[in-house]
């Protein structure tokens, strides 16, 4: 069997699909950090007792063990700090980009990327509220976009909603820890 025909073969197993972009980047920064005009990234590599404790609180930790956090300012004032942290799931992974104030909390969450086979789930849980949900949360606070919209969404964008939430908490731990706790 050729390695293409294996690859294949391999992906239509995890059906796994291509993934698509649902907000840009920079469009992102702009709706996260309104105000900014000028953006730095500031990058903490994280080191193994760094790495551990991160996935003890939320399990999971950065592939490459580098958390990037983009900060906004307006002139020497700092508008807020951005974080995309992405989830994987069984039908692909996800984009979620976390805004947070200067005083620390959420701002406001995007999805940002997810696969074909998701973008239907994603758009209906955010046409169902679900990013309403995350804003003034804080470091040490549980999301739980997904029981906010129960029963006002489908089943998948339920499950979507959950994997959300993860990429939510994912961001709360590591600004916690990382970016407020050295700033």
């Amino acid at each position: 069997m050729t390695l293409p025909i294996r690859v294949a073969a391999i992906a239509a197993a995890l059906h796994i699909t291509p993934v698509v972009v649902l907000v840009k980047r920079p469009e992102a920064a702009q709706a996260l950090l309104p105000g900014a005009d000028a953006y730095f990234a500031r990058e903490v590599h994280l080191s193994t007792p760094d790495a551990h404790r991160l996935h003890k609180a939320v399990d999971w930790s950065p592939e490459d063990g580098v958390l990037t956090f983009y900060v906004g300012r307006t002139g020497s004032a700092t508008v807020g700090a951005l974080e995309f942290v992405r989830v994987d799931t069984p039908h692909g992974p996800i984009e979620v980009a976390v805004g947070f104030t200067p005083q620390g909390t959420v701002r406001g969450v995007l999805v940002t990327k997810a696969t074909v086979e998701m973008k239907p789930w994603v758009l209906e849980a955010v046409g169902a509220g679900l990013t309403n949900h995350y804003r003034q949360l804080k470091p040490g606070d549980s999301p739980n976009g997904a029981a906010a919209i129960a029963g006002q969404a489908g089943d998948l964008a339920e499950y979507i909603a959950g994997e959300v939430d993860k990429g939510v908490a994912r961001a709360l731990a590591a600004y916690g820890a990382f970016y407020r706790g050295s700033a």
